[in-house]
């Protein structure tokens, strides 16, 4: 009875101790660590999509006097991961104001597509898997890279000459990095990320990535 007794009141205690010092609290391990970062370059798009809603209230200012990457999405892979759930629910209002500034589709119901299509397969909240867009967007505006989309702007460029940019930005990855042309303008780069979004910075989520194949070689900035 004795010992019975001192079992069940370490049982409690070990409980005690485990909730105290919060290592019950809930990790989500669900969330995906292989994805596709998809950026856009805002000019371009809307030279080929003048039509879309962001483009007719192209701010020119900003997207061309200070060149900066948009976020187009965050894609789940493998590319099988999609329209998981139809949900979607207004962001939190910082929360949406800091994605129209990178995500100028925003406006025109590309926060929607993106988490339906995407986001919903992403093993995580609505506010985190944004959130996790906006830090790799924002991360990506910080590197040699957007300094050479800037000081090129209006230029044909090869993939070639951003190959060695995308060295100095993050390493030998080039080949993760995908270029997307349409028109003979580049429109979109594609980067291939393996890791915890949240956790890892965007250099060491595209070190284990897997190969991108594809895309084009050659178009004007």
């Amino acid at each position: 009875m004795k010992n019975s007794l001192t079992f069940l009141l370490l049982f409690i205690s070990s409980l005690f101790s485990f909730s105290l010092f919060g290592t019950n609290e809930p990790t989500n391990t669900n969330v995906s660590t292989e994805n596709i970062l998809a950026i856009s370059l805002q000019k371009n798009f809307c030279k080929v999509h003048r039509y879309k809603k962001e483009c007719r209230s192209y701010r020119r200012d900003y997207y061309e006097k200070e060149f900066k990457f948009t976020l187009h999405g965050l894609w789940p892979q493998p590319r099988s991961k999609q329209n998981c759930s139809n949900s979607y629910k207004r962001l939190p209002r910082n929360l949406w104001e800091e994605l129209k500034e990178v995500m100028p589709g925003a406006i025109s119901g590309l926060a929607k597509h993106e988490w339906r299509k995407h986001g919903s397969c992403y093993g995580s909240s609505q506010e985190r898997y944004f959130q996790d867009a906006i830090k790799l967007t924002n991360e990506l505006n910080e590197t040699p890279l957007r300094e050479f989309f800037e000081k090129n702007s209006g230029e044909v460029v090869t993939k070639e000459a951003i190959n060695q940019v995308i060295k100095k930005s993050f390493g030998n990855v080039a080949r993760k990095v995908q270029m997307i042309c349409q028109k003979g303008l580049i429109t979109e780069l594609r980067f291939s990320l393996k890791g915890d979004v949240q956790r890892k910075s965007l250099k060491e989520l595209l070190k284990k990535a897997k190969p991108l194949r594809g895309g084009c070689q050659k178009g004007r900035i």
